[in-house]
């Protein structure tokens, strides 16, 4: 963040122009956790994470696969399976492509027993379609309220952003696209997945060079964000790309040579950062 901007947030505080300070600032929820996982292969201390904090063998989870259905069908038994695997036993496939559905009472009615969500990978713009400022994404946030997690992979890690990166319906190429808005469960970020993988290493620099004051996040695969209140903690098998405008490093910067713009810099696991501070905040 630069100095016009601090000063800014500064001067809407003392003015009372909160709507200003909210969206200038990158915060996680109060409460509650989130698993923003970045793709590819999930690794075992990631789901036992999550199954963990979504409380084990009494968990209720709601899968949602809307960002993988282009057909109307869903694999259930399949996804019955996996998170069996884990201890969690009571699962309920919730989707849909309609806001008016994600609006029913009936329809959400699983959501508010829900102990954790979990958001399948695809297209994170269908998420949008069926879920952006419903009554269901209402009891999301709810879900948070009350201490449960939300988890994701690949666009299901991206949709848990305010921004929505490759949020368009032509190519997930366009990193700006026809569809900008999503969950919110973190304010004021861009999150981008299978980051080293699929060398995404500079496109997030085509979000931040309009919408500077965003977070850019690139997350690999094998590898999540773990977050509760401002701070997450890396986690799984591979690193995170924090694009803060700044540069970190284990080693010092003073005989670095390094770029005027476009900076980032990596976490690895068990690295920590806070997100409303952007720094790293290591013990």
């Amino acid at each position: 963040m630069n100095k016009f901007t601090t000063l800014l947030l500064i001067i809407c505080t003392l003015f009372g122009l909160d709507s200003y300070a909210q969206t200038t600032d990158t915060q996680g929820p109060e409460n509650g956790t989130l698993i923003i996982i970045g793709g590819g292969r999930v690794p075992q201390n990631v789901m036992e994470t999550f199954a963990e904090k979504a409380g084990g063998a009494d968990a209720k989870i709601v899968v949602i696969p809307t960002a993988s259905v282009t057909s109307g069908r869903i694999d259930t038994a399949r996804w019955q399976e996996y998170f069996n695997r884990y201890g969690l036993n009571d699962i309920s496939i919730l989707h849909t492509s309609d806001p008016n559905m994600a609006n029913q009472d009936e329809f959400i009615a699983p959501l508010k027993e829900a102990t954790g969500i979990y958001f399948l990978g695809g297209r994170q713009w269908r998420i949008a379609d069926g879920f952006l400022n419903t009554k269901a994404h209402e009891e999301m946030f709810k879900l948070l309220d009350r201490g449960g997690v939300i988890a994701g992979s690949s666009a299901g890690a991206t949709i848990q952003g305010s921004y929505l990166a490759r949020g368009d319906t032509r190519n997930n190429q366009v990193m700006m696209g026809d569809h900008e808005e999503g969950l919110g469960f973190v304010k004021n970020i861009a999150i981008d997945q299978h980051h080293l993988a699929r060398n995404r290493i500079f496109d997030m620099f085509d979000i931040l060079k309009n919408k500077p004051d965003l977070l850019g996040v690139g997350i690999d695969e094998g590898t999540a964000m773990l977050v509760e209140g401002d701070v997450f903690e890396v986690i799984g098998d591979s690193y995170i790309a924090i694009y803060d405008g700044t540069f970190w490093s284990r080693e010092g910067s003073s005989m670095k040579t390094l770029p005027e713009e476009n900076l980032f810099y990596f976490l690895r696991p068990g690295d920590k950062y806070n997100m409303k501070l952007r720094k790293v905040v290591n013990d």
